[in-house]
């Protein structure tokens, strides 16, 4: 409809439009589909407004152009529509956490999935659907494939858990960085010494005689008292000479979620040719500023190993003074050493006696054929509670597992 439709002049420039208004037209017309469509087109504006209360910087172009991107897509595909929206509305590295945390909260409701016309799935976390790169023969050519897309990538992340580290592409290193982060180790737990009044437990006979004085000799009943549970602390040994370099990032960002989930009761130090302590480093809260942080900090990275002479300089300085004191203890390293075994294995012995449990977590360990004959981690083996392989999300996962029951 023109201006002389309406009964307006035709005459000068025709009005400029608001550039609200040009951004809402552009959401309306990619709104512009069928009724039945619609209103689930409308169901994802909705979603763009959870996301923007969650902390993402949603604007109405972004709206718009993730409502475009909605119409080419099959809306039944769930890795679809997930990375329609994470491709389009996300404009920076943290806003990926927030839309998958927004995206589950919002598509996991059965009303919504109902009014999709599709039945409820199992919704997988975030780190199950993100990309990876497809295994070899899936994914290409036939464009008229019928495979769910969230197999693929289901199963790219199975095979990218017991990938070595030191193997994986650039992209594939930010992927598991990623899924380190979703990590949600369970402390080990140890009871404390002394005994709180509690409804369950042992009888307190001083209590219970006090309350009967404070009754007049009757006895209001038996009072109880048990011991508490309190962290274990645990403390973090990693070897960052240059033969851990492959896997020293990401067992630093290990070392970060395990801080980050009990602050107080987890100390790390590197070790190289000397012994520097990062817990301060790792106990800020952006991963990022955290590794950013310890590796200025580290001196010796990717530099040569004294493992006995430096874990006698942890003893020294920090085991005996109550660090390692009935400490969980987890030493990072391939077990390579430069020097005489003798001194790690009598430093070995030492931290045995003090810790609670010692794990050795070798990357080599997980190879096939793997033998551990090298002098340093045959002088540390006896003294060992556990040898565990690190070379693996699946790996650091069991790990975890490891010290939740220690």
């Amino acid at each position: 409809m023109t201006a002389a439709d309406r009964g307006g002049s035709t005459d000068g420039p025709a009005p400029r439009a608001h550039a609200g208004a040009v951004l809402a037209g552009g959401i309306i017309d990619a709104l512009a589909a069928p009724p039945d469509e619609d209103a689930v087109l409308r169901d994802f504006v909705a979603f763009t407004r959870l996301l923007r209360n969650a902390g993402v910087p949603v604007t109405s172009d972004r709206t718009a152009t993730y409502l475009r991107a909605l119409r080419e897509i099959d809306l039944a595909s769930e890795v679809a529509t997930y990375w329609a929206g994470r491709l389009t509305l996300c404009g920076d590295p943290d806003d990926v956490a927030r839309y998958d945390h927004a995206f589950f909260a919002w598509f996991s409701s059965d009303p919504r999935e109902q009014r999709m016309g599709r039945p409820a799935p199992p919704k997988p976390r975030a780190a199950t659907i993100a990309a990876l790169t497809p295994p070899p023969g899936q994914g290409q050519g036939d464009e008229n494939d019928d495979t769910p897309e969230l197999k693929v990538a289901a199963s790219g992340e199975e095979v990218l858990r017991d990938r070595d580290i030191a193997d994986l592409t650039i992209s594939e290193r930010e992927h598991i960085r990623r899924m380190l982060a979703l990590l949600t180790p369970t402390p080990p737990r140890r009871r404390a010494r002394r005994r709180r009044p509690n409804s369950r437990g042992e009888p307190d006979p001083r209590r219970t005689l006090r309350a009967t004085l404070r009754h007049a000799g009757e006895i209001p009943g038996l009072s109880r008292k048990n011991r508490r549970e309190r962290p274990r602390r645990v403390v973090i040994l990693l070897d960052v000479s240059g033969s851990m370099a492959p896997y020293a990032d990401a067992l630093l960002r290990f070392a970060h979620v395990l801080t980050r989930r009990t602050p107080q009761a987890v100390e790390t130090f590197t070790l190289g040719t000397r012994l520097t302590r990062v817990t301060r480093e790792l106990r800020q809260r952006d991963p990022e500023r955290a590794l950013r942080d310890a590796g200025n900090t580290i001196p010796d990275w990717s530099g040569g190993t004294r493992l006995g002479e430096v874990l006698a300089a942890f003893l020294d300085r920090w085991g005996q003074r109550g660090v390692a004191r009935r400490a969980v203890v987890v030493i990072f390293s391939d077990g390579w050493e430069r020097g005489g075994t003798e001194l790690l294995g009598e430093q070995m012995e030492r931290l045995a006696r003090l810790a609670h449990a010692v794990v050795w977590v070798n990357p080599h360990a997980g190879k096939r054929g793997y033998e551990p004959v090298q002098g340093g981690i045959a002088a540390a083996l006896p003294h060992v509670d556990r040898l565990l392989a690190g070379h693996s999300l699946a790996t650091l996962q069991e790990l975890t597992e490891v010290l939740a029951d220690a």
